[in-house]
């Protein structure tokens, strides 16, 4: 199968994750629990892993996944794969509880440690981001057609417009910031931070605090696609399937 006909099937699975998520989202109420690691989870995440599983298990069966709200799998069982998908059913969830409408679903396509394929499905907005490393990334609004997408390469004359987070600011950031051109702060949740990036609307994400695999592999996916790149401050790229899967801290930039 070539990876434009997986890219479809994964953003079908992400669309059907999404409304799965509206559903819990445009409801009156819903309640909100809290993980071992102090983050939040809703009905909704649950509801759009299964969703999620169940398209991938009936279109590629034989490639297993790593979901954030799946079971953990053990390091000894999973080091051995080549290809998996990655899986965050609901990326943002604190943007879901404040019903901001700046949450995802994330779908990634793994092959030896490195994020090939990618979607970043925006449910509140019907807006999707698509992206095949070396192919070229794409967003579709609505029923609307794909259109390309690149990284800016020639910054503002006023300053580089920064992706911020919403929901995890840190002292590390803010002495990074000092030391650039900073035009405009652009506060965005989730992974539309690098969604911004991808698509030319910012020049830089600069994430200067944990985050887990699941959270950046179909972003890092989409902005490669688009001609950008992922790296740690030491300029390496982030890898996948590491026995410990919080990342490393990363910039987000044009290439």
């Amino acid at each position: 199968m070539s990876y434009r006909s997986m890219l479809d099937k994964i953003s079908a699975i992400s669309r059907d994750a999404g409304a799965a998520i509206l559903t819990i989202y445009n409801s009156d109420d819903f309640n909100v629990e809290i993980k071992g690691d102090n983050s939040p989870l809703t009905a909704a995440d649950r509801a759009s892993h299964e969703v999620i599983v169940a398209g991938l298990e009936r279109d590629f069966p034989e490639i297993p996944i790593l979901s954030e709200e799946g079971i953990g799998i053990d390091y000894s069982e999973r080091k051995g794969w080549e290809r998996f998908w990655l899986v965050d059913p609901l990326d943002g969830t604190k943007e879901f509880i404040k019903r901001n409408g700046e949450f995802t679903v994330n779908i990634a396509l793994v092959e030896n440690g490195v994020a090939t394929v990618g979607v970043v499905y925006v449910p509140a907005q019907d807006k999707l981001f698509a992206g095949v490393v070396g192919e070229g990334a794409y967003t579709v609004e609505g029923d609307g057609v794909a259109m390309p997408i690149s990284v800016r390469t020639t910054p503002p004359e006023e300053g580089l417009v920064v992706v911020m987070s919403r929901s995890h600011p840190s002292p590390e950031l803010a002495a990074y910031l000092e030391k650039i051109k900073v035009g405009e702060a652009l506060p965005v949740g989730s992974s539309l931070k690098l969604c911004a990036v991808a698509e030319g609307r910012a020049d830089l994400y600069p994430r200067l605090g944990p985050t887990m695999e699941w959270d950046t592999g179909a972003g890092q996916a989409v902005v490669e696609a688009a001609g950008g790149k992922v790296v740690t401050p030491e300029g390496k790229p982030l890898r996948y399937n590491k026995e410990n899967l919080l990342n490393p801290y990363f910039i987000v930039s044009p290439a």
